[in-house]
């Protein structure tokens, strides 16, 4: 077998080894992160805003799965070149090429949240099996020259066995070890609160009777999820705290036993990511449990310079909001989602919910600190990055059913969706077909100004292509603005329309 040629498969094995190894070494210590993580994470950090947006546009909540797709797809490749250098002889090239791979993703791990020198451990452990794998692999067969290489099918395979045996024990132990310091057992252990004053429940679902029309809740499997997290934190209860600290007299620190002791209340709240375009789905509504923000912040008493609540990640994501929207809205550290522990996804032990503002300004998940801090001062995460500081969700509308570029057969079907303007409320929702006038849609009950409104009507439509657009009004008698506006700066704009094709 040419040695170039084998080499294309030895690259990529040992390297596919040194990543195994290194994410187990990395599931070893909680502040650690696998070296495909950390080079992710500042991929994140450095991209502009315009490659994100458009990320999130094409890939949605598959967006941090196509970036770690894309590194190994480098690491892939680079490693095919490697091994190619070590087969022809090239050695010390082959290992100058692994060791500044690893360089590289250990200076990323540098500037990972809670990091220190130590995190430089799972990178260069990386390297150093890959270079290690790559010489065992070489040793495997012999070499008459710089072009042939004498190796069986069958060691051939047994080699390529062995090394794919090494990585997927590694990767299993490291799957283990996490799922062993992961919190799942602790949070399933948890028992919620109860609130002082239970929520009554919502009448009978639309959505039960119109299919493809969205739930009233959406589910925690289902609900959205964007942030700047590639792996999800796994925070213990028994470790975490929650300080507020900043511009106050009276700076504070929870640990979740204190916070879960204190009153609690019940929200029923739509959030919506700002980079959710016209119909869009990175919007959800669920019933939040938490501790009344205001409450905690009152009693950190806050100096009369504080103009910015920012909420800080265990990851280092920031957050940050007006002081002036704890004003009765119901905003709130949850720490529980449709009636369960809030699950690890969505922020567990604690995160922000704030009615009415975007997720990038407010809804800090896995949090661990509040400052108390000033607009002209610090900068949130997004702010730096181009985005609006101020983030008041904006009036939207979509139609779930039917969708768009479907074909539908004749006879009488629903036009549904739902729309909200947290805090405002819906007052109306109003369908046209074609260049028919403006028809008005049935609407759920408003069960809390804080959430969507589902909303359907039927309709007997005609053989042929048709247009469907659908606009709302807020509960301030504020039509929703027609002209598209793209998400960046401060989100989208524009009446959702679909176009459908009615059979014969």
């Amino acid at each position: 077998m040419k040695a170039r040629r084998l080499g294309s498969l030895y690259g990529p094995l040992a390297t596919l080894t040194g990543v195994s190894a290194g994410h187990l070494i990395a599931a070893l210590n909680s502040s650690w992160a696998s070296p495909i993580v950390s080079l992710g994470n500042r991929i994140i950090d450095h991209v502009p805003s315009e490659v994100k947006t458009l990320v999130i546009k094409l890939f949605g909540t598959k967006d941090k799965l196509v970036l770690i797709a894309s590194i190994l797809v480098v690491v892939f490749v680079i490693s095919i070149f490697v091994g190619r250098l070590y087969m022809t002889g090239k050695a010390r090239m082959a290992y100058a090429v692994i060791a500044l791979m690893s360089l590289a993703a250990g200076g990323a791990a540098l500037l990972d949240a809670r990091s220190d020198l130590l995190s430089l451990t799972p990178a260069f452990f990386s390297g150093a099996v890959s270079i290690y794998a790559l010489r065992w692999l070489g040793q495997q067969s012999e070499s008459h020259d710089n072009s042939d290489v004498v190796l069986s099918r069958r060691d051939l395979l047994k080699t390529i066995g062995i090394i794919g045996a090494v990585s997927i024990a590694a990767t299993g132990a490291a799957r283990l070890l996490a799922q062993k310091a992961s919190v799942q057992v602790e949070r399933i252990k948890i028992a919620l609160p109860k609130p002082l004053k239970f929520l009554a429940r919502p009448p009978l679902d639309p959505a039960l009777s119109t299919p493809g029309l969205s739930t009233f809740y959406t589910s925690n499997e289902e609900f959205y999820r964007i942030d700047t997290s590639l792996v999800i934190p796994n925070i213990s209860t028994d470790d975490w705290t929650l300080e507020i600290v900043g511009m106050v007299e009276n700076p504070r620190t929870f640990t979740y036993a204190e916070l879960s002791a204190r009153e609690v209340f019940e929200l029923d709240g739509t959030i919506a990511c700002v980079s959710n375009e016209v119909g869009g789905d990175l919007v959800g509504n669920a019933r939040w449990l938490g501790v009344r923000l205001d409450d905690l912040i009152r009693e950190a008493s806050p100096t009369s310079e504080a103009d910015q609540i920012m909420g800080y990640s265990q990851d280092g994501f920031a957050a940050g909001f007006p002081l002036a929207t704890l004003d009765g809205r119901d905003a709130m550290i949850a720490l529980g989602m449709n009636d369960e522990v809030l699950p690890l996804a969505h922020g567990f032990p604690a995160r922000i919910i704030v009615p009415g503002l975007y997720g990038y300004v407010s809804a800090t998940k896995w949090l661990t600190r509040i400052e108390l801090t000033r607009f002209d001062q610090k900068h949130g995460y997004w702010i730096s990055r181009g985005w609006s500081e101020r983030a008041p969700i904006k009036t939207q509308s979509r139609i779930d059913t039917p969708l768009n570029g479907g074909e539908l057969p004749p006879g009488t079907l629903a036009i549904a969706g739902v729309a909200w303007a947290p805090i405002r409320g819906i007052s109306k929702v109003e369908i046209r077909i074609d260049n028919q006038p403006w028809r008005t849609a049935t609407l759920s009950p408003e069960f809390a100004k804080t959430t969507w409104r589902q909303w359907w009507i039927d309709w007997s439509p005609e053989e042929g292509t048709h247009l469907i657009s659908v606009r709302a009004t807020d509960g301030d008698g504020e039509l929703q603005p027609e002209d598209y506006v793209p998400v960046e700066p401060n989100g989208a704009e524009g009446w959702h329309t679909i176009q459908v094709q009615v059979l014969k």
